[in-house]
């Protein structure tokens, strides 16, 4: 009896060791992967992401990070020939795949619903606002759902606010009533500026979320506003791979602006 409950104490250190030894991996994989996220090294965040993938198969948190991945990588791609187009569309529509996995294994989660809704955006935009109405109107539910959830921390939130204003100013580049048939009569360009500015406050000194907000600005004829704002993208740090091109935006706007 002594040398059975001894080998249970055994087995069960074992089975504890390696329980903990694969929590400490994973945990090791995502950190990695995050940081290959901040130094804009997509292919590599990618691939441990993936490794991450096999060790803890159907892991809400490891999915939503893939799907990101991929929208990055998408981002970054060729898109001068349709067959680039082609290869372009099918990453968004695997960021997709991703993100929808991770809102189902964790419906209670802001950011399962905000990287699905950046992945259907992308997608949006690739095929053109107003010929994917369904799936615009599913990146409005999404964000509108990662809002009223309220979790995953200031960035998140900024992040679902921003991403919910700018669909709101894509939806207005179309004339009221020629949207209002289509169901998208909701897109408000003062509700845009108030999304934006809510993403700003909780995200200071992001060029993405500033310029979008002096855009905004700019369609309310708010011309000092917007000035404002686009003084702030010039002086505000560089924390995203496509904030060199944010800013040279922001220049070229300025310049258009400058004398209203």
């Amino acid at each position: 009896m002594k040398k059975i409950l001894q080998l249970s104490s055994i087995l069960l250190l074992v089975i504890f060791g390696i329980s903990t030894s694969f929590a400490q991996t994973l945990d090791e994989l995502l950190k990695q992967g995050d940081q290959f996220v901040a130094e804009f090294q997509n292919q590599k965040a990618l691939d441990t992401y993936l490794q991450a993938d096999k060790i803890a198969p159907n892991n809400w948190e490891v999915y939503w990070r893939i799907s990101r991945a991929y929208v990055d990588l998408g981002e970054k791609m060729p898109d001068k020939t349709d067959t680039q187009k082609d290869e372009q569309e099918k990453v968004y529509k695997k960021a997709l795949e991703y993100a929808d996995k991770s809102v189902k294994l964790e419906p209670n989660q802001s950011i399962t619903y905000i990287r699905r809704a950046i992945a259907n955006g992308r997608i949006a935009l690739f095929e053109g606002v107003f010929s994917a109405i369904g799936t615009v109107k599913d990146v409005k539910s999404d964000c509108e759902k990662a809002i009223q959830l309220g979790n995953g921390g200031n960035y998140v939130q900024a992040l679902a606010h921003y991403v919910l204003g700018r669909t709101h100013l894509k939806v207005c580049e179309k004339a009221y009533l020629v949207r209002l048939p289509l169901g998208l009569g909701w897109g408000d360009t003062e509700e845009a500026v108030r999304l934006l500015e809510i993403a700003v406050k909780l995200k200071p000194n992001f060029r993405m979320f500033l310029f979008e907000l002096a855009k905004a600005y700019v369609e309310e004829d708010e011309y000092d506003k917007a000035k404002e704002t686009l003084k702030k993208v010039e002086k505000a740090p560089v924390q995203d791979e496509d904030d060199d091109a944010v800013l040279a935006e922001s220049k070229k706007l300025y310049e258009e602006i400058k004398n209203e």
